[in-house]
């Protein structure tokens, strides 16, 4: 063999396994890992909550692991379903399904395997009532958010945000078996940040939901009536998390960080809402800054809990 030949089959040696990489980086992509970091954020402390201390290190760690399957499955399943969507949108056409690096055929079916694990997982090692909750956080997300809402009305982000509030329910549920008023508070908060939360970027991105034909608020409303709904959802959610610290008998650690959360919130909220009744544009180019600070406010919120518990009792 030559030192041409040789150097021809090197190349096609190395050129098998960084193909291989590159489909199972694609794969892994599909289940956007970095948003399911989330579920840490509002598992844990439901679990800590509902344990009034450390649950079991095996529990915490089967309950996180079904979690992130079943919503890595949810956002394969999306991302199957918009992929018509993403490809036309600057923020998402680099995804797998957009750039057609994984078929439509293979995505569903990786979607669905991580579903029937993730439920099975959870069915033999946590309880009924959570393998219940975490496949309900599932198809609520695929099949009332993407098929029946996404599209259809301005709301959507709204009735679509309940999927992301289930792993409130699903961390005390994995504890205790049953269901009670802190987990449901705990749930109602997460439900009246997702539009403080989602909003914000959609503004930014107006234009690539208008181009895709996706009815966001931002898209069919002006600045000002998103950024009164954001205003309005956001005092719904800071005076929730003020009724969980008596329900939950939390303490002032917990009180200190829902307070003073919810202040910097609520004034980022009201910042918004008078540069947008001045300068349409603008609100949109600064609505990130509240998009970011939302998930800074929510890990606050409710790590506070999780102190709370496991530092006073």
């Amino acid at each position: 063999m030559t030192a041409v030949e040789q150097r021809v089959d090197s190349a096609r040696g190395t050129e098998l396994p960084i193909r291989r990489w590159d489909t199972v980086r694609a794969y892994i992509s599909l289940m956007k890992l970095r948003v399911v970091e989330l579920l840490l954020v509002t598992t844990v402390p439901a679990m800590v909550l509902a344990q009034r201390g450390l649950p079991p290190l095996w529990l915490a760690l089967v309950t996180l692991l079904g979690g992130t399957l079943a919503a890595g499955s949810a956002h394969a399943f999306n991302q199957v379903l918009e992929r018509d969507i993403d490809a036309v949108m600057h923020r998402t056409r680099r995804r797998p399904m957009a750039m057609a690096r994984v078929s439509a055929q293979a995505g569903f079916t990786f979607a669905a395997v991580l579903l029937v694990v993730a439920v099975t997982i959870m069915v033999i090692w946590v309880n009924p009532l959570a393998a219940g909750l975490t496949a309900a956080a599932n198809l609520f997300y695929v099949l009332v958010y993407t098929v029946l809402l996404k599209r259809r009305t301005t709301q959507n982000i709204v009735w679509g945000g309940v999927a992301g509030c289930l792993p409130t329910l699903i961390g005390w549920s994995a504890v205790t078996g049953s269901l009670d008023w802190p987990p449901v508070l705990l749930f109602l908060i997460v439900f009246f940040w997702t539009p403080p939360h989602y909003w914000p970027l959609a503004m930014r991105y107006r234009e690539d939901y208008e181009r895709a034909g996706v009815p966001m608020l931002p898209v069919v409303a002006s600045a000002r009536t998103v950024a009164t709904q954001i205003l309005a959802y956001s005092w719904a959610m800071v005076l929730t998390s003020l009724v969980l610290w008596p329900v939950a008998s939390l303490s002032w650690i917990y009180g200190l960080g829902a307070v003073l959360g919810g202040a910097w919130f609520l004034s980022e909220a009201h910042r918004l809402h008078v540069l947008a009744g001045r300068d349409s544009t603008g609100a949109g180019l600064k609505a990130m800054r509240l998009f970011h600070g939302s998930i800074t406010y929510l890990t606050v919120v409710f790590v506070a809990v999780m102190a709370d518990v496991l530092i006073l009792g």
